[in-house]
């Protein structure tokens, strides 16, 4: 790839992670993001605030967890290296800790079918995975499983996983994820929330094949 174009991806990158904490997705240095590149990805590096970072501080990671770079990468590199090896539809990944994603992390609760917007999510439920060590091959393993026909998962006791085939996609989701556990945390509140059948998911399914943020007409 042209070297404007890797300048762009990382730019890109340091530009979404800046964004995190005012979408409400991460806190100081929490939260990561990858974009697939080449042979590998490039990801945000480990323990550098994201006003002090640069397009040059995005660290390649090859598939084999290698890299060149005189900064690490995330510590959380294992699960988007797997995520992007197994899903080859998934050109993006964005993990943070928003507040109310965590909350129900925290709780070990799926998000059900209360509103139709989880179709975002790929399917009838925003799924809680299983608890691991963060950074390690067993959270990979965990999040994966809770990714498996989704686009979007919580991690118990952690946070949440968003994804995408653009950063910017991924990004949306991942606000419309912790949008999601907002709702539905006032609900539980307010009452008890009507869950919506899988037949009204799956039409809604069909509708969300196109739907989305999408790049501007040239």
């Amino acid at each position: 790839m042209p070297r404007h174009t890797e300048f762009a991806t990382r730019q890109g990158i340091v530009e979404a992670a800046r964004s995190l904490a005012g979408l409400g997705l991460a806190e100081g240095t929490s939260g990561n993001l990858s974009v697939r590149w080449e042979d590998g990805l490039l990801i945000t590096p480990s323990g550098l605030p994201y006003g002090q970072m640069s397009a040059d501080d995005i660290v390649f990671l090859r598939l084999d967890g290698s890299f060149e770079h005189p900064l690490r990468p995330s510590s959380e590199w294992r699960f988007h290296r797997d995520i992007l090896r197994a899903r080859p539809e998934v050109n993006a990944v964005v993990h943070g800790h928003p507040i109310h994603c965590t909350a129900f992390a925290m709780c070990r609760m799926e998000i059900p079918a209360a509103h139709y917007m989880i179709a975002a999510a790929g399917g009838a439920t925003i799924r809680c995975s299983g608890y691991a060590t963060f950074g390690t091959p067993e959270l990979s393993v965990l999040a994966l499983e809770a990714l498996e026909g989704r686009a979007g998962c919580l991690l118990a006791n952690h946070g949440m996983i968003a994804t995408g085939p653009s950063l910017d996609r991924a990004l949306w989701l991942a606000v419309e994820m912790e949008t999601l556990c907002r709702q539905y945390a006032v609900a539980l509140q307010v009452g008890r929330p009507h869950i919506l059948s899988e037949a009204e998911i799956a039409e809604t399914l069909e509708k969300f094949r196109d739907y989305g943020p999408r790049p501007k007409a040239e």
